[in-house]
């Protein structure tokens, strides 16, 4: 009889063998294959060290083998097979319809880093390009006297961060809102968290299979992966007012295209923050540096 551990590793030998891609949720392919193993399992996915000897029957041996070939043959995330993902151990719901929630927004407001910048005087959030509705419900967990708006483009995106606002309890606390950009959101707001598509078109062509099976329109952002951020910048610089307090603050993500970043914005004043990949990922603007950085600002 096979053990829980037994299936794990060769899971795993499996998984290496047939150089799937990671970055959705686990960096190996051991900690992959904990992942399906014990979700097939029925057990939670920090048992493993409670039920690693536990003896396991054929049927659910030929189960947990046929859900690590379907990872192998799919290329889809562990998380779409199991329609679960986590962000600081807090679990959600993903589909198809969302990318898989990874952001280093979570971490910031799991770590207070980015507390200092906010005060007794900060009641409301935007969460934009809310995609599955993470980062919404984290920021709403993390300052229980403020409201947040969820806002994406996508349907989609909505009716999957729908289901984990639900799930979380938070429905008279998180507003999520269809709205392209800024467009139809309803400022202004005292912190705005944004996790925009950045991936430039180069960056686009050689992503593993597993990221072409998220939706690109979470993904993909013109040539430098730029344009959204472009946009953004644009229509907050447009009506301050509209969109921010004075005191108001945006953490925006551009995962690896700070040079690309820096070249499209070479004066604008930011605060990296560190996060468990470094410090070049994650930043975090005043709305007065965003202003005075305005390019159509001659008095600037």
């Amino acid at each position: 009889m096979s053990t829980v551990i037994n299936l794990i590793e060769q899971g795993a030998a499996r998984l290496e063998q047939a150089q799937v891609g990671f970055g959705h949720g686990t960096t190996n392919a051991f900690d992959e294959a904990v992942w399906l193993t014990l979700w097939k399992l029925g057990h939670p996915l920090d048992a493993l060290d409670e039920v690693a000897e536990q003896t396991v029957s054929p049927d659910q041996a030929a189960a947990v083998q046929d859900l690590i070939e379907e990872r192998i043959t799919t290329r889809k995330p562990a998380a779409y097979l199991t329609h679960q993902a986590w962000l600081q151990g807090v679990p959600f719901y993903v589909d198809e319809r969302v990318i898989v929630p990874r952001s280093f927004i979570a971490e910031v407001l799991a770590d207070g880093s980015i507390d200092a910048w906010l005060s007794d005087q900060t009641h409301r959030v935007l969460d934009l390009c809310t995609g599955n509705g993470s980062l919404a419900v984290l920021a709403a967990m993390a300052y229980p006297d403020v409201t947040v708006d969820g806002a994406d483009i996508s349907d989609d995106a909505l009716a999957v961060a729908r289901i984990n606002v639900d799930q979380h309890g938070l429905a008279d606390r998180i507003t999520l809102l269809h709205s392209a950009g800024l467009q139809s959101v309803k400022g202004p707001y005292d912190l705005i968290l944004c996790n925009p598509p950045y991936v430039n078109a180069q960056s686009m062509k050689a992503l593993p299979a597993e990221y072409q099976a998220e939706p690109e329109l979470a993904l993909a952002s013109g040539d430098d992966g730029m344009d959204f951020t472009r946009a953004l910048f644009a229509s907050l610089r447009a009506h301050p007012d509209r969109y921010m307090t004075q005191d108001a603050v945006l953490v925006l993500e551009i995962g690896n295209e700070r040079e690309h970043f820096e070249r499209a914005f070479p004066d604008l004043a930011v605060t990296w923050l560190d996060t468990t990949s470094g410090a070049d990922q994650l930043m975090l603007i005043t709305r007065d540096a965003l202003l005075l950085d305005d390019p159509l600002d001659e008095t600037a």
